[in-house]
């Protein structure tokens, strides 16, 4: 068994476990009679609900490790390899970056710049990724509906909470 095998979803594994345990702290309250930061911020009706969310990005994380092992598997060892697993980190700091700055220090604005480079961390990716392996770059499709989803989430909360 080759080594990336274990490595790529260890890193998807430890991506999103990071980004929950930063989410959570803008939804745990500090204690019992106090609401979360979330709780008391206004949301749009249309906010999915937190288990949707989970599914959601449980599984944009599944998709991700596949894609990233497809393309680690078919890519020719040089120097664009080299710069699409770059692109696959940076885009991993950009997700768990955009938990940190919304829910740990509530900077709805900043936020909103920040979904818009994960967006563009994500569309890289797929156009970077497609003349390797359309199958690699198309499992990627999701997140990026799901990050402009997420991007436009954001701009309504801030502008229901400027």
């Amino acid at each position: 068994m080759k080594l990336y095998y274990i490595i790529i979803p260890l890193i998807a594994i430890a991506v999103a476990g990071f980004g929950s345990l930063l989410t959570n702290t803008g939804l745990t309250p500090a204690t019992d009679s106090v609401l979360s930061w979330y709780q008391t911020i206004q949301k749009p009706n249309w906010t999915p609900a937190g288990s949707i969310i989970g599914v959601v990005w449980t599984t944009i994380f599944i998709l991700t490790a596949i894609s990233a092992l497809i393309v680690w598997t078919k890519a020719p060892r040089d120097s664009r390899l080299t710069w699409i697993a770059v692109l696959f980190l940076v885009n991993a700091a950009f997700n768990v970056l955009w938990s940190f700055l919304f829910f740990n220090q509530h900077l709805l604005a900043v936020s909103i710049f920040e979904a818009a480079l994960l967006g563009l961390s994500v569309m890289a990716l797929i156009i970077l990724i497609w003349p390797i392996s359309r199958w690699a770059s198309i499992l990627l499709i999701p997140y990026a509906g799901w990050v402009i989803f997420a991007t436009y989430l954001t701009y309504s909360v801030w502008l229901l909470n400027k």
